[in-house]
């Protein structure tokens, strides 16, 4: 299936989403990204914020809404998403969720090299891998129990996805590392690209390491 047209910066669909559930002004659309912590799922410049709507609204897909001032504050403006707006932000993320795609995780491609590196070294930087999932595992949960006190459970799916993803992962490695442990044909033509170091003479007449 072919992928449509879309906004490819990950805050200009983001600002097309809020926009869909009420129109606002980009200071409260930063704000709610920040409380639902949007940028742990991508990246986001909210110095960027408003160039991005800039260039939604000359898409034609957000529009100015009115222009408020409350006492001496300066003036806001809020915008609202178009009927255009609408139809893209719904065919682009339809594709996003529907359509898997081939992603390149930096992790994936050291697993690729990872024969490079000697068995005893791999499992100790294993080791302190899945011990920092851990850590980041349970930080994730500790959002998510805090942050659903004031926003609904569905604002945080992605942080669920993400709580998911880390404690798959650090299955992976734990299980990678037993077999390491466990399985010597699984480690046989590995350990041949590592041979043990030249002794030297004096280390030879001392004997066996």
């Amino acid at each position: 299936m072919e992928r449509t047209n879309g906004p490819s910066n990950p805050l200009a669909l983001a600002v097309l989403v809020l926009l869909c559930e009420r129109p606002m002004h980009p200071y409260e659309i930063a704000a709610t990204l920040r409380m639902r912590h949007a940028e742990g799922s991508m990246k986001i410049r909210y110095g960027s914020l408003y160039t991005v709507i800039e260039g939604l609204q000359r898409e034609c897909l957000v529009a100015v809404k009115e222009i408020v001032r409350d006492g001496r504050r300066p003036e806001r403006t809020i915008y609202e998403i178009t009927t255009a707006g609408q139809e893209r932000m719904r065919t682009w993320l339809r594709d996003l969720i529907e359509i898997p795609v081939k992603e390149y995780p930096k992790f994936e491609a050291a697993l690729s090299l990872l024969p490079a590196v000697p068995p005893a070294e791999a499992v100790v930087l294993l080791e302190a891998r899945s011990r920092r999932l851990g850590a980041m595992a349970e930080e994730i949960r500790a959002r998510i129990e805090v942050v659903t006190k004031t926003v609904e459970p569905l604002f945080l799916v992605e942080n669920e996805y993400r709580l998911t993803l880390v404690e798959a992962e650090r299955q992976f490695i734990d299980d990678l590392l037993r077999r390491i442990a466990e399985d010597q044909t699984y480690t046989r033509a590995w350990k041949g690209f590592h041979p043990e170091p030249c002794r030297s003479a004096e280390e030879a007449e001392e004997g066996p390491a």
